[in-house]
């Protein structure tokens, strides 16, 4: 049985269950807005706000605002650096399930 090294935590910014569904979600599609990403995350409009604020400031995300006609519209896409960070997240968790299954 294997040992898992515990020497790099998490990304605490993916980490949170709210920032990881949006950034799921965003891993596959080139952009998503609000009302999509509100729907596939079962997040509140709050929640989802919040989260998605959090996302940009740490540079995972970068948010549009744009207008369709006279109705707002929010759309977020996943920077390089957020995929990267999405991508190490990824094989931290694949090393701590390799080491415990």
């Amino acid at each position: 049985m294997s040992t898992f090294e515990f020497a790099a935590d998490p990304d605490r910014v993916i980490h949170e269950p709210a920032r990881l569904k949006i950034l799921s979600v965003l891993s596959v599609a080139e952009s998503a807005d609000f009302t999509y990403l509100m729907r596939e995350t079962e997040l509140t409009r709050g929640n989802l706000s919040v989260q998605l604020s959090r996302l940009e400031e740490a540079g995972y995300i970068a948010i549009e605002k744009t207008f369709v006609g006279k109705s707002p519209r929010t759309t977020a896409r996943m920077t390089h650096q957020g995929r990267e960070a999405f991508t190490a997240y990824r094989a931290y968790l694949e090393r701590l399930l390799d080491a415990t299954g």
